[in-house]
């Protein structure tokens, strides 16, 4: 039987929705965000005929909160399940959805959908910083440039361009993501990110840029074939894995996300100012670090997307001239 996934209660009524999130956000009860209080006992639940939907009293500081405080849903006009909606196409969406198109789906100011798409980015952002890779893993490494940056300083960084945005990445070979937005591609830039976020043990992989030579060094192995000579994927006999099995040198996995970002950016969003690029690198990581061939579906992802909501209230401030 054919059936919307949009059709599940919290994503259509509000009462619903608050119980769905405060079960995610609360698995043990209740938590009062004024004074951490956490005795059921002491927290009740406001019913009266004019009382907001969700509204609860912590008798220990005598506050009242809701399940949105404190959270990146805190001082919306934004119904939750709308919220809930968004999260969901956000998570579920390879290459992401547009802010032009959210504003049609809510029929809602530019502006809100603007900042909407932006809180959930805020949520999506990892807080897990243990290291990539370790013993029999690898890690492919490659850097690549995408769009303009703000100002056009005309100077030449670690050999390209100042006029455009750097995003560096480090994946896993079948496991997860974590890119950054750097300033450029020298090795003083590049190879302290890499020390900080791989396990020394790993195998890394990468192509033939000057500023990887020297990580053979830091890690267990280093690998990397040459682009420039049009060699993209090299096998070899040596043993990697204590199974005896040979691994094969390449850079495509990398590649690939970069191709699913780069896809991203330039057919769905379009234009992106320096300043937010972080909060893009942070979505395309979350969906691809939680992505269907690691077992997390739709709606699991948006679930994991939903537990990151809790203390990264994001507020955007026009400042006056």
């Amino acid at each position: 039987m054919v059936k919307s996934v949009l059709n599940a209660t919290h994503f259509q009524n509000e009462g619903a929705a608050f119980a769905y999130v405060e079960a995610k956000l609360w698995p043990y009860g209740p938590v009062c965000p004024h004074c951490g209080n956490i005795d059921g006992a002491r927290i009740r639940k406001l019913a009266g005929k004019t009382t907001r939907l969700g509204l609860r009293k912590c008798y220990e500081c005598g506050k009242p909160f809701t399940v949105r405080m404190g959270t990146i849903f805190e001082s919306s006009h934004l119904p939750l399940h709308l919220w809930l909606q968004i999260i969901h196409l956000m998570c579920a969406s390879k290459k992401g959805i547009a802010t032009r198109q959210i504003q049609r789906m809510l029929v809602c100011s530019m502006k809100t959908a603007w900042f909407l798409g932006h809180r959930i980015r805020e949520a999506m952002k990892a807080g897990d910083l243990s290291a990539l890779g370790g013993s029999g893993q690898i890690v492919e490494i490659d850097e690549t440039v995408i769009g303009k940056t703000d100002e056009a300083p005309k100077k030449i960084i670690g050999g390209r361009s100042g006029f455009r945005n750097v995003a560096f990445a480090l994946v896993e070979r079948g496991g997860s993501a974590r890119t950054f937005h750097v300033d450029g591609v020298t090795m003083a830039a590049l190879v302290p990110i890499i020390r900080a976020n791989v396990d020394a043990r790993s195998t890394v992989m990468t192509d033939e840029h000057a500023s990887y030579q020297h990580l053979g060094q830091d890690f267990w192995r280093h690998a990397s074939v040459n682009h420039t000579q049009e060699e993209y994927v090299r096998y070899t006999n040596a043993v990697m894995f204590p199974s005896g099995e040979p691994y094969v040198i390449h850079t495509n996995t990398v590649e690939g996300y970069f191709s699913i970002f780069k896809r991203g950016m330039i057919g769905v969003y379009q234009h992106c100012r320096e300043k937010h690029l972080h909060r893009y690198l942070a979505e395309f990581d979350f969906r691809y670090s939680n992505r269907a061939r690691l077992g997390i579906n739709d709606i699991a992802r948006a679930d994991l997307a939903l537990l990151g909501v809790v203390g990264k209230r994001l507020t955007y401030q026009t400042t006056c001239n």
